[in-house]
């Protein structure tokens, strides 16, 4: 590309004259939010290509991973400077009340986009992550629509739906920015001197942000705590394991009695975690079907077997086939227990409905309640300010953007039976509010009562 043809380009491209402040590291924060975006897709389209294994376990795809992460943080906090920046000069005033508009859902959706990427990464943070956000979700009346604990469903949204989403919205965003210009001064008795954009600036400082979140990526890599696994709570704690399914079978579990604004889990727990993975052992060893056998008893002898393999369970009974039980729910909850210590059973819950897989697996291990107490055990668990920090510490840090929740949390809900429904509606008007801030009357005035704009006006 010639030297001419560059420059036509770039007059199409970029803004060319600003006030004299728009030269300053204050107006190139749009740009430098490209610039994180650039990497973030970039590392992005390599890590898909390559797969979940190569991220998790290669040591250049936990570079990959590394850079992914830290270009994240960085983008949303870009974001959030440049959203200060725009409310503290009134840059949202007419004619560009809805440039605000759209950038404030292009934050919201990027905070989106981070939420399901965390729920990508395929290590127990992801797990914990995408448990709580189906609990969100729900809540917020999304849960038929949005299925975090749907992997298959996540990845699409991650990867191709929400990015191209934000694509569009910053491009119209831009389009703005560039047919109006930067905002200048709105008080008339403030006067300042139009100048050329200075556009290698603006590129130093996006290679120096870019080394910056390499820097970062080497020395903060991105944190791995390995999945929990149904197998390994079967092989390590076979006796909460029986508790557990037993709960299913008596639909007396979490996910059985699940209740929200709406219900997502409308699955009949025993048919999944018991019925379907025991007729696949059976079939699969042609051993006796143990459970035709108790569902021909009378309903009053059923009731008595329920109550005495609760009950046996409950005190550390054997998951050890015994040939003298004559109790035919101990025989098939201990054959499972079996089935999950081989790995066989997580593999049959799951291929019981693959349109949703892992949901069911995911929700029997929040059930068992070892991802909580994990969760507790590495400070992320929702009571401790939920995911705002990583599994192994503050570096690299977590969710942080996910301060607002925690708050509510700890002080208005922190006695709500119905927490996420509330926390949802709450946070939606709030949301709600913030995008429509410059056609509030009176409201969008702040700014000018608290004397914002007059620092970085002067600035040069």
């Amino acid at each position: 590309m010639t030297k001419n043809s560059f420059s036509a380009v770039a007059r199409k491209l970029f803004i060319l004259d600003v006030p004299s402040y728009g030269n300053t590291i204050f107006y190139s924060l749009g740009f430098l939010a490209l610039t994180c975006l650039a990497i973030i897709t970039a590392t992005g389209v390599v890590m898909v290509f390559m797969g979940s294994s190569w991220w998790l376990a290669n040591q250049s795809g936990i570079f990959f991973r590394s850079i992914h992460l830290w270009a994240a943080q960085a983008f949303i906090l870009i974001i959030i400077l440049h959203v200060l920046v725009v409310f503290s000069t009134s840059g949202f005033k007419a004619p560009r009340r809805f440039t605000w508009v759209l950038g404030s859902i292009v934050f919201f959706t990027v905070l989106l986009e981070a939420e399901f990427g965390y729920g990508l990464r395929g290590d127990f943070s992801s797990q914990y992550r995408s448990l709580q956000g189906a609990d969100f979700y729900n809540g917020a009346y999304l849960g038929k629509f949005i299925n975090t604990l749907n992997q298959a469903q996540v990845f699409g949204l991650h990867v191709i739906d929400v990015p191209l989403i934000i694509f569009a919205l910053l491009a119209f965003h831009y389009f703005l920015v560039k047919m109006r210009g930067i905002a200048k001064p709105y008080r008339s008795d403030v006067h300042v001197a139009i100048v050329p954009a200075n556009h290698k600036k603006l590129f130093v400082r996006g290679g120096v942000l870019a080394v910056l979140i390499i820097l970062l990526a080497v020395i903060f890599p991105s944190p791995l705590i390995m999945p929990a696994a149904i197998e390994e709570v079967a092989s390590e704690n076979p006796g909460l394991m029986a508790q557990t399914l037993m709960s299913e079978f008596s639909r007396t579990s979490d996910t059985a009695t699940y209740s929200d604004s709406i219900d997502p889990y409308t699955y009949d727990t025993r048919n999944v975690y018991i019925t379907a993975p025991y007729n696949s052992l059976i079939a699969a060893t042609g051993a006796p079907d143990e459970l035709a056998a108790f569902s021909a008893e009378p309903m009053d002898i059923q009731d008595q077997n329920i109550a005495q393999a609760e009950t046996y369970f409950q005190n550390e009974g054997s998951m050890t086939l015994d040939p003298k039980n004559q109790n035919p729910i101990i025989s098939v909850v201990s054959s499972l227990i079996t089935m999950a210590k081989s790995g066989l059973y997580e593999a049959a819950v799951n291929n019981e409905n693959p349109g949703i897989n892992p949901t069911y697996s995911l929700r029997l291990l929040g059930d068992t309640g070892v991802l909580s107490t994990e969760a507790d055990n590495l400070h992320i668990a929702t009571e401790q300010w939920g995911m705002m920090r990583e599994e192994n510490g503050f570096v690299p840090p977590g969710a942080w953007w996910l301060a607002p929740i925690g708050l509510l949390n700890h002080t208005i809900l922190a006695n709500d039976a119905n927490g996420d429904r509330d926390g949802a509606e709450i946070l939606g008007l709030l949301a709600l509010l913030f995008v429509l801030f410059p056609y509030l009357p009176y409201v969008n005035r702040l700014p000018e009562k608290l004397h914002l704009a007059e620092r970085i006006w002067k600035m040069k």
